[in-house]
C-alpha cells in the first residue's frame, strides 16, 4: 500500500505558527487515516521551530530559491529561520525516503508547504504564484505534491502508482 505524506496541520494537529490547524474534513482523507496510509509531517516543527512562533515568509522568490541559496525565509520583525526550513524540508524528505513516498499532500501558501502559491514576503497578506521549501524538495526528488484543494488528484495518483 503506498502511503502518503501529510501536514500535519491539515490532520488537525495543533501546529501552525499560531498554534491553530487547518482541518481538512474529507471523506478520501478519512479512508487514508483508517488505511493507515498517511505519514504526518509539520517540517517547521520537525526543524526544532516553536509552538506558537512568529510567522514566517520567503522574501525574494519561492522555496526553490532559497533551496538555491538565492532566497531566505524571514520570521516577521527579520530574525532569519532560512536553516530551519531546509532542515524540515530535508527530514520531510527522509520521510518520504524511509516510507518510500512518492506522493504528499501539503497545506497551500506555507512557506514550507505551499504547492501553488506562497505568501510574497511583505507579510501584508499578498500571495504569489510560488512553491515552499520542503514542497521543492520533495518535487526535486521526484515526489508528487498536492495542496489540500487537490485531495481527489492525490488520489487519482495514489491508486495510479499502486497498480
Amino acid at each position: 500500500m503506498r502511503k502518503v505524506l501529510m501536514s500535519a496541520c491539515l490532520l488537525g494537529k495543533k501546529v501552525r505558527y499560531d498554534g491553530g490547524s487547518l482541518s481538512v474534513h474529507d471523506q478520501l482523507v478519512e479512508k487514508w487515516v483508517s488505511e493507515g496510509r498517511i505519514v504526518s509531517v509539520c517540517p517547521e516543527v520537525e526543524s526544532g521551530m516553536s509552538i506558537p512562533r512568529k510567522p514566517a515568509e520567503i522574501f525574494g522568490g519561492s522555496g526553490t530559491s532559497v533551496l538555491d541559496g538565492e532566497a531566505d525565509v524571514f520570521e516577521k520583525g527579520g530574525d532569519v529561520v532560512t536553516d530551519d526550513f531546509i532542515a524540515g524540508a530535508s527530514i520531510a524528505l527522509e520521510l518520504c525516503k524511509k516510507f518510500n513516498i512518492e506522493i504528499a499532500v501539503l497545506a497551500e501558501s506555507s512557506p514550507s508547504c505551499g504547492s501553488s502559491f506562497i505568501f510574497d514576503g511583505s507579510f501584508s497578506g499578498n500571495r504569489t504564484p510560488g512553491i515552499g521549501v520542503t514542497a521543492a524538495l520533495l518535487r526535486r526528488h521526484g515526489i508528487q505534491v498536492f495542496s489540500q484543494h487537490e485531495i481527489a488528484d492525490a488520489n487519482k495518483a495514489i491508486h495510479a502508482t499502486s497498480a
